[in-house]
């Protein structure tokens, strides 16, 4: 199980199929949700991730699998709805109000 401090959290990448579509939409919600903490969040098609460490990758549920073998030192949280997701609700909470994220 891989955590971080959401002190140590400076970017978010949402990760996705294919780049385009809904999850450019959690994306950029994300970045509007975390932009006083100076959190960044940028998109990137899962087969990419590899090519770069991440702190927290987002992913939706039918792509966990993928993003945990692609970096699975980094914390993977997953999402089953684009809109409204507790997951994602929870994270933002978690980043504001500094604790630790994990992927338990």
């Amino acid at each position: 199980m891989a955590s971080v401090s959401a002190s140590d959290v400076k970017q978010i990448v949402v990760a996705c199929e294919a780049g385009m579509g809904s999850s450019v939409m959690v994306a950029r919600q994300l970045a509007k949700q975390l932009k006083s903490q100076g959190i960044t969040v940028v998109h990137s098609p899962v087969n990419q991730l590899a090519e770069t460490p991440h702190e927290i990758v987002l992913v939706h549920r039918g792509l966990s699998a993928r993003a945990k073998q692609a970096v699975p030192e980094s914390v993977v949280i997953i999402f089953d709805m684009f809109l409204g997701d507790l997951n994602i609700a929870k994270l933002v909470g978690a980043l504001q109000n500094g604790d630790t994220i994990s992927d338990g």
